[in-house]
């Protein structure tokens, strides 16, 4: 063999040789992002199945959260139910990293979003652009069920620092919670929870 098929050979060998690290790299590269244990879990889920969680104040209400990080690991929406007695309102507020859809399964909802408003029934659904100002009261005499989506997560922590779990008992904010919780962006408080005095 001469020089210059030695060389010609090598750089076959080398081509082949890289082109084989590439394959191999992208393929486990692939195979880790499946079987990686923070991949998001599919999940079936009932009604009333999911993470429960009851709110602080005003009078307990609860919500189940069913989609999010922590509970399946979606890194990329987050999913949830509440039921609104007559009277029961998402006072107005606003998220300034997530989109969100609010789907009224059951009964009938005043919507405030941005400069638009109207009274939706069951199977009407309200989208809020991230930074857009919302608030939502059951205007109707029955039980009303929605469901919320946002974008992104996040939103959801502040949520379960403001609830507690249906085994824990319900007390008020603490005096330093309300301060840590008033010293929060506006955005991540729930507006008409003032701090006591």
């Amino acid at each position: 063999m001469n020089s210059s098929s030695l060389r010609t050979t090598f750089a076959a060998v080398t081509v082949m040789l890289v082109a084989v690290c590439v394959f191999q790299t992208r393929s486990a590269q692939s195979s880790s992002a499946t079987t990686s244990p923070s991949a998001a879990k599919p999940l079936l889920l009932e009604k009333n199945e999911g993470e429960r969680r009851i709110w602080r104040e005003p009078p307990p209400g609860d919500f189940i959260l069913k989609v999010s990080p922590q509970n399946n690991g979606s890194q990329h929406l987050v999913m949830g139910t509440e039921d609104m007695a007559p009277g029961d309102e998402f006072p107005l507020h606003r998220h300034l990293a997530q989109d969100e859809l609010v789907y009224i399964e059951k009964g009938t909802v005043h919507a405030r979003v941005g400069d638009q408003e109207r009274d939706l029934h069951a199977g009407g659904t309200v989208f809020i652009p991230a930074n857009t100002w919302v608030d939502i009261k059951n205007t109707g005499t029955e039980k009303g069920s929605v469901v919320f989506v946002f974008s992104a997560p996040g939103f959801e922590d502040y949520m379960r620092c403001d609830s507690v779990l249906p085994n824990e008992k319900v007390t008020p904010l603490s005096v330093a919670q309300q301060r840590g919780q008033s010293s929060r962006p506006r955005h991540l408080q729930r507006p008409g929870r003032e701090p006591h005095k």
